[in-house]
């Protein structure tokens, strides 16, 4: 049997999996029927999309134990929306926030979302403070879009939202699962005003992007190490817990 047709088995069973293998042979696009997670995902001719798709499904980016059941779910950097598919299905009783900066990529987040109720979906970026942010490499590859802070009456900008003004919206008085993907941005929202959210963060899944942002990392394991984080590493991913809860 096919080495790229068995992860799609075990992601989706035989008859879905059997089927995506397929499509995804004669046509590099379009919607795939999931019974498994009772929902249609759907994926653009783009390379971006290919590998994203492969990382949540088939490599398992996000299936690691998880000591507890999250409710409260931060999905930062959610290009199409599979991760906050994949969250959604495996925590039904979640409430889970999606954010992504880009308008094509947010087309497609809203339509890999519309069966998933508890998950909200916000175009814009994470960020240390609700200013206001532009896309600076829009001409790079669709998982990969960097962002920058300007004026509010820069043309084209989109929002940025912290992760605390994100708890005061929901009303959670903890994140359980902060995922983060942000293409450099953790070093500005790791920099400063992380006081009112990090301690009250069950646990981080970070992917560090130094080679695009200088001091990002640094940035991420100085404000962890304020506080009683446990780390570790999945993947591309580091995985902060934290050991007060």
């Amino acid at each position: 049997m096919s080495k790229r047709l068995v992860p799609l088995i075990n992601a989706f069973g035989f008859t879905d999996g059997l089927t995506f293998f397929m499509r995804r042979i004669f046509k590099k696009d379009g919607c795939y029927r999931s019974s498994r997670y009772k929902t249609t995902i759907y994926l653009r001719k783009k390379y971006a999309d290919k590998i994203t798709f492969k990382q949540v499904f088939l490599e398992g980016q996000y299936n690691f134990h998880i000591p507890y059941t999250p409710a409260t779910i931060i999905d930062g950097g959610a290009n199409i929306g599979l991760a906050s598919v994949y969250f959604s299905h495996r925590y039904p009783s979640a409430n889970i926030v999606a954010v992504e900066p880009n308008q094509e990529n947010f087309k497609m987040l809203k339509k890999n979302i519309v069966n998933f109720s508890n998950v909200k979906a916000k175009l814009g970026g994470i960020w240390n403070d609700n200013k206001h942010l532009v896309i600076v490499n829009a001409k790079d590859n669709d998982n990969a879009f960097m962002v920058e802070e300007v004026d509010a009456s820069t043309p084209d900008n989109i929002t940025a939202y912290s992760i605390g003004s994100i708890m005061q919206e929901m009303n959670w008085s903890t994140i359980d699962l902060l995922k983060l993907d942000i293409e450099g941005s953790e070093k500005e929202v790791f920099e400063k005003n992380y006081e009112s959210w990090l301690p009250h963060t069950k646990m981080i899944i970070i992917e560090v992007h130094d080679h695009m942002r200088k001091g990002a990392s640094k940035s991420v394991f100085t404000a962890t190490n304020k506080y009683n984080f446990s780390f570790s590493m999945n993947h591309e991913n580091l995985i902060f817990i934290n050991l007060d809860f």
